[in-house]
């Protein structure tokens, strides 16, 4: 018998077979609306955490981008290194910032100490407008520990510390004070009790000297503020010839000033022919952060029904997401994604009521074309999402078919709860532990379970039996690929347009080794959804195994425009593209950028050996190798690459590892 939709509960059955222990929960007596979920697989431990960031990151990245990403690569293996030596271990390292835990306060202070005093050192011969400086801050607190992330206030005030530090200055809480204030010759400027955001209660914040006659000092904050008094009186003078000097020479300045400064005016940003917006994340104002992931939700919505039109190029959730919870200037977001417009929003949902602020702006000049306040049921949620969708496409005159159209209508399930489960899932599916992926696949078995029709929720499913695959979290992968693959083929069986599902086959298919297949589904995915980076990102993986690297290249390079803040993937795959195009300068260039999203993964640094040493920087060459070693001690040279189509492409890598050092 097929599993057709005419026989969904068979289907059903076959779910929650793989779930047996939950049957009765799902299906039986479904949980009521708002209950938790279980968080088996979460513990809780005491451990000091050292949060870190670059100042005026920024800033330096609009300067010169590509020295930037340099330096804060060789920063990062630095400070990991030194992190390493001192018993800590890092944690998660986004963008420009860095999370590590010790299990000794005492430790994670010295190595802080540490950091700076490097970083100080190697900046020494940098002009000041280029250093790139850290902020640090150490709290001693409990968290939530969840597959080797960890979670909680412990977290979130070490957060909040290093804000109150300065560039190149370590700030503490008052409970790591209370640690190591009889163990450390040190000084501290007490800076008092602060109010910091999410935090309840006012937290106790000192700055530790970094000055060797403070040791054993604690200065008060207003002691700390007249000597800085003093500092400047001594300084004020020679500030104000400089002032006036600066005032001459900007009235003064040559013609050739005016002109050079008229033409940077005139350069534009480099922005796609397509129209291009980012959707922001849309502001939860419900008063409650257990609706978090449904605004989230929402945002990630729209995002998908934008990015079904083939004339508007929209960025992906992944990267926008990079700017939640903070405060953000538009022009700055147009910059930095180089897009035309920005979209932002609110959402309000209370009991049955559903209200949507959401607002069109163009980036260059800050120029809003459009806002609009919708409100209603719950149950007009996906009218709702469409009605802005329509709005922005109309305002920005895109010209769209009529297959587009229909496509970007959402299709709602029989069952708004389990629309809900399934944001839910997707909430906890994205932070990528054990724990959580198997928490989502219960919550899209909740979905299916309500809606046995509901197309989005089998793909949730796939989702879910495939990472169990390229995590390594099963011991029976092919049975799992089977059922990643039966899982997307019903999606498909049940709405035609679902692009995740191909993506979800073409996945499967490269694990397989079937690239041809593969390559075919990830055509069907990008055709339904032409916006979909991370479709770009796979079809580009199935063609570089298959050998069409040109092809894969240019897959990947559509990915990373998309999506800035791509899995580590994609920047190791484009590496490995590139060094096989020959394009040795440009393959360092990517690894390097892909060291920044994870400093760890050993295959950027498996690459990068191989990189380096076809450009004849052996010594560099040698230390990436001796990293390879040490992030995987049993690395072979033989193992690298069998999935190549053609044999000569896992040769060339082999021939660049074995002249790095590795065997």
């Amino acid at each position: 018998m097929s599993l057709t939709p005419n026989h969904p509960w068979l289907f059903i059955y076959l779910i929650v077979s793989r779930y047996p222990n939950r049957f009765q929960e799902f299906v039986v007596r479904p949980e009521s609306k708002g209950d938790r979920m279980s968080e088996e697989g979460f513990k809780r431990k005491l451990v000091a955490i050292l949060s870190a960031d670059a100042v005026g990151y920024s800033r330096l990245m609009r300067d010169d981008e590509e020295s930037t990403v340099r330096e804060l690569t060789a920063h990062r293996l630095l400070i990991n290194e030194i992190i390493h030596q001192h018993g800590g271990k890092v944690i998660d390292s986004p963008g420009d910032n860095l999370l590590a835990e010790f299990t000794s306060v005492v430790n994670a202070v010295n190595g802080a100490l540490k950091i700076q005093e490097r970083i100080k050192r190697r900046n020494a011969d940098i002009p000041d407008g280029r250093r790139l400086e850290f902020r640090i801050g150490i709290n001693l607190g409990d968290v939530i520990d969840e597959g080797g992330r960890i979670y909680g206030d412990g977290v979130n005030i070490a957060a909040r510390v290093e804000g109150l530090a300065a560039a190149g200055g370590i700030s503490i809480s008052g409970t790591v004070y209370e640690h190591i204030r009889n163990k450390l010759p040190l000084g501290y400027h007490d800076l008092g009790e602060r109010n910091v955001k999410n935090i309840s209660e006012p937290i106790r914040v000192y700055r530790i000297s970094m000055e060797p006659e403070a040791a054993g000092k604690v200065l008060a904050e207003n002691e700390l503020w007249l000597r800085s008094r003093s500092r400047a009186a001594l300084t004020f003078a020679a500030l104000a010839v400089a002032v006036a000097a600066a005032a001459f020479w900007m009235y003064f300045r040559p013609a050739f000033f005016h002109e050079e400064k008229a033409a940077v005016e005139k350069d534009p940003l480099k922005l796609s022919d397509r129209a291009s917006i980012a959707v922001l994340p849309f502001k939860n104002l419900s008063g409650d952060s257990e609706q978090e992931y449904f605004s989230d939700g929402i945002t990630n919505d729209i995002i998908t029904d934008l990015s079904r039109f083939r004339n508007l190029l929209v960025i992906a959730s992944n990267t926008v997401f990079t700017y939640k919870g903070k405060t953000v200037n538009v022009k700055t977001v147009g910059r930095e994604l180089e897009v035309r417009y920005v979209l932002e929003g609110s959402v309000q949902k209370v009991g049955g009521d559903l209200r949507i602020n959401a607002q069109l702006i163009e980036s260059s000049n800050e120029t809003h074309l459009w806002a609009e306040r919708y409100q209603g049921d719950y149950k007009d949620i996906f009218k709702l999402q469409g009605d802005i969708v329509q709005a922005i496409v109309g305002k920005l005159a895109v010209n769209i078919s009529q297959t587009e159209q229909a496509r970007a209508m959402r299709k709602k399930p029989q069952d708004l709860q389990a629309y809900d489960y399934l944001l839910q899932g997707w909430a906890h599916y994205q932070r990528q532990t054990r724990a959580s992926v198997t928490l989502a696949g219960e919550l899209f078995v909740k979905a299916a379970a309500l809606d046995p029709l509901y197309s989005a929720a089998y793909v949730g499913l796939g989702w879910v039996d495939y990472a169990q695959v390229s995590f390594g979290w099963t011991e029976f992968p092919h049975k799992a690929l089977e059922s990643a693959y039966e899982y997307g083929r019903k999606a498909l069986e049940l709405d035609k347009s679902n692009s995740s599902a191909h993506t979800l086959l073409c996945n499967v298919y490269t694990f397989q080794n079937k690239y041809d297949l593969a390559i075919h589904e990830a055509e069907q995915a990008i055709e339904l959804n032409p916006n979909d980076a991370y479709a770009f990102g796979q079809y580009g993986w199935a063609l570089l195994w298959a050998g069409q690297v040109d092809e894969a290249a240019a897959a990947l390079e559509m990915s990373l425009r998309l999506d800035s803040a791509s899995p580590r993937e994609a920047w190791f795959h484009l590496g490995m593209a590139y060094y096989l195009k020959g394009k040795y300068g440009e393959s360092l260039e990517v690894l390097e950028k892909g060291l920044i999203k994870r400093p760890d993964f050993v295959g950027n640094h498996i690459v990068l050996a191989a990189t380096y040493s076809r450009l004849g920087r052996n010594e560099e060459a040698e230390h990436a190798a001796e990293t390879v070693r040490r992030l995987d001690p049993f690395f072979k040279i033989e193992s690298f690459g069998t999935a190549f189509r053609n044999q000569s492409h896992r040769e060339a890598f082999v021939e660049g590892l074995r002249t790095a050092g590795l065997k």
